[in-house]
């Protein structure tokens, strides 16, 4: 039976191509390039993929994503985060795993998902006879 709540496989993908302005959100179930530009929130069940000509400057919500070029706010990835070497990524991410090949750059916070450990402090125990 097949799954109906996830993207098909057949690797289609939606290009914004250089020189190609879009003002305004964007949602789709699957994977999108982006050598253009988006001034707006983009919402995909696929993988994102910023080509080095490519800048978003607004929220990313998606399942993969691999960056080469710029982002200006909110990452929410999935699963993977990839920013390459010429990566700028200006804004918090929130994602299951990340990869950041040197050179990239990255200013904002980071949460991978995990559970936040506390350690408590035991004071020592009195000696005895005290």
């Amino acid at each position: 039976m097949a799954k109906t709540d996830e993207p098909d496989s057949t690797n289609k993908i939606n290009m914004i191509g250089m020189g190609t302005t879009i003002e305004g959100n964007l949602t789709s179930s699957e994977n999108i390039r982006f050598d253009g530009n988006l001034i707006g929130n983009l919402n995909t069940k696929g993988k994102v993929f910023i080509g080095q000509s490519g800048k978003v400057s607004g929220e990313i919500h998606c399942r993969n994503c691999e960056v080469e070029g710029v982002v200006e706010g909110r990452l929410t990835v999935e699963e993977l985060l990839s920013l390459r070497s010429v990566a700028k990524v200006y804004g918090d991410i929130k994602t299951g795993k990340l990869a950041i090949e040197p050179g990239a750059i990255f200013t904002g916070k980071c949460d991978m998902g995990g559970k936040k450990e506390v350690i408590a402090e035991q004071a020592p125990k009195p000696k005895e006879g005290q």
